[in-house]
């Protein structure tokens, strides 16, 4: 086992103690990394890891969001870790691609975990996407640029998003809301 691999369990063990009503998915995360098919790759049909970036401005009251060309919905940046155990970086890596934000930093532990089912797409059958969320915070310009992945971006404050419909961006900002109140 790799000392990526190994921290990355540990780091999931320490997100359960943070957010006990959070241990099913925690376990569901631990079951994913024991199964032997690699699951750092898009390639493992049954289910795969994503880095998400619940990226904030540098006055961390608004939150970047991509209205996500394939999905046709509004969700924070991230995207697969193709081969990459190291999460954070993964997250880094897609927000930096996904807004062309360049002064951008990673904060803290795992922010935020979330299993999602992906519909069937094309020729790739829907899966389970395990995506491990870090806050990325702005450090400079704001002025973000729109990737092929997205049919847009917008700076969003970020309380508002605390009472939407959607339960993961709602759990996001919630938290970042707690964490940024205490």
């Amino acid at each position: 086992m790799s000392a990526a691999y190994a921290r990355l369990r540990a780091d999931l063990a320490d997100y359960g103690r943070r957010w006990p009503d959070e241990q099913p998915v925690v376990a569901q995360f631990l079951v994913l990394l024991d199964d032997p098919a690699d699951p750092f790759v898009r390639e493992r049909l049954e289910g795969h890891l994503t880095g998400g970036a619940w990226l904030v401005s540098g006055d961390g009251r608004r939150t970047l969001l991509t209205h996500h060309r394939k999905l046709g919905r509004w969700l924070q940046l991230g995207g697969h870790a193709d081969g990459d155990i190291d999460m954070a970086r993964v997250a880094l890596k897609e927000a930096e691609e996904e807004s062309g934000l360049v002064d951008l930093s990673v904060e803290g532990d795992i922010f935020d975990l979330d299993r999602h089912w992906i519909p069937e797409r094309k020729d790739v059958p829907g899966h389970w996407h395990y995506d491990v969320r870090y806050v990325v915070r702005a450090g400079g310009s704001e002025a973000y640029v729109i990737s092929e992945e997205s049919l847009d971006l917008a700076w969003r404050e970020v309380a508002p998003i605390a009472d939407e419909p959607d339960e993961s961006l709602s759990r996001m900002a919630r938290k970042w809301l707690a964490r940024d109140a205490g």
